[in-house]
């Protein structure tokens, strides 16, 4: 049977109808955060706003740990740490001399952190260092393994499925994304272009010490056990002016160490978001903020609203948690 071509053009015209009005973040509930987010994003892309921000100027960041995936019992990237040194140290035993990578070795999680500062940066910096290619491939496949005590997840699987969205939604309107995290830069870069669709290039994280050596023959950059830069609280906006070069118009943070990198960013000319995600599903995740030995936020709570940021309430704006759940 011919179909005339009216009937066509009608038919292709709800097409794209229903994709131009397809909700860009289904995992969000309707409530009024959501509202606020689309309605930023409408007003900087939109040329006939007052508003209106040049694709070159949209630049976004995220914090990681907390924001864009979990971060309880512990930073993940620490649980890494201390599953590399127990592998390692069934290759070398003398490697696990001290106290802390006694306990790491055994994947005492409770005594490592029970070592205190010192003995992290011991197990942190032993497990962090060699060839930066191989060290990104151990976290790779690492993360494509291990799975969270609680949850039973991969950890790959624990990113925030509706700030997933957040970001692709962002870069659909030809916002540049970036994660600006106090977590390493080699170990975000692991996955961070699968789990997020944010490319190496585009994080920003604590460093240690590199080196370029011709190791057996092959041009290499070394991580060395050292500290670099911190790219946390204060860091954070040195980190974007050394990694970026532009101040964003819109920061997402979960904790106080996001603090500096909102107030950078809202400090801006022209509109200007600030989010900070507040955990507070207990039945779903987890709950805290002012209290706790990671993810702390309290000034920020104090601050947000005459600031003008906006504090996501995970219970209630969020339909979805985990990007592996349904």
């Amino acid at each position: 049977m011919r179909t005339s071509l009216p009937v066509l053009f009608l038919c292709s015209t709800a097409s794209f109808a229903g994709l131009a009005a397809a909700d860009p973040l289904p995992s969000w509930n309707d409530t009024a955060t959501k509202t606020r987010i689309i309605d930023f994003v409408e007003a900087v892309t939109d040329p006939d706003s007052d508003a209106y921000v040049t694709p070159a100027d949209r630049i976004a960041t995220f914090d990681n740990d907390g924001n864009l995936w979990g971060e309880q019992p512990v930073y993940f990237q620490l649980i890494f740490a201390i599953d590399r040194i127990a592998d390692l140290a069934a290759q070398n035993p003398d490697i696990a001399q001290s106290d802390a990578m006694k306990a790491a070795a055994a994947k005492d999680y409770k005594a490592v952190i029970a070592s205190g500062k010192e003995g992290l940066i011991e197990v942190l910096s032993a497990s962090h260092s060699g060839d930066s290619e191989e060290f990104i491939a151990a976290a790779s496949d690492w993360l494509n393994t291990a799975t969270h005590p609680e949850t039973g997840l991969l950890y790959r699987d624990m990113t925030y499925q509706p700030m997933v969205e957040l970001l692709r939604y962002l870069r659909d309107e030809d916002f540049e994304t970036f994660i600006v995290s106090g977590g390493g830069i080699h170990f975000i870069r692991a996955y961070a272009d699968a789990a997020y669709g944010i490319p190496p290039q585009n994080v920003v994280g604590t460093q240690t010490v590199t080196s370029y050596e011709v190791v057996d023959g092959v041009p290499s950059i070394v991580k060395q056990p050292e500290i670099f830069f911190v790219d946390d609280k204060v860091g954070k906006p040195v980190g974007i002016d050394n990694h970026i070069g532009k101040r964003p118009i819109l920061a997402s943070g979960n904790s106080d160490g996001d603090f500096q990198m909102l107030e950078y960013t809202t400090a801006g000319d022209g509109l200007r978001l600030g989010i900070l995600l507040h955990h507070t599903d207990a039945e779903r995740e987890v709950a805290y903020d002012r209290e706790g030995h990671i993810g702390v936020l309290d000034k920020g709570l104090d601050e947000a609203e005459d600031r003008g940021w906006l504090v996501i309430d995970m219970a209630a704006d969020w339909s979805r948690i985990y990007t592996g759940q349904p």
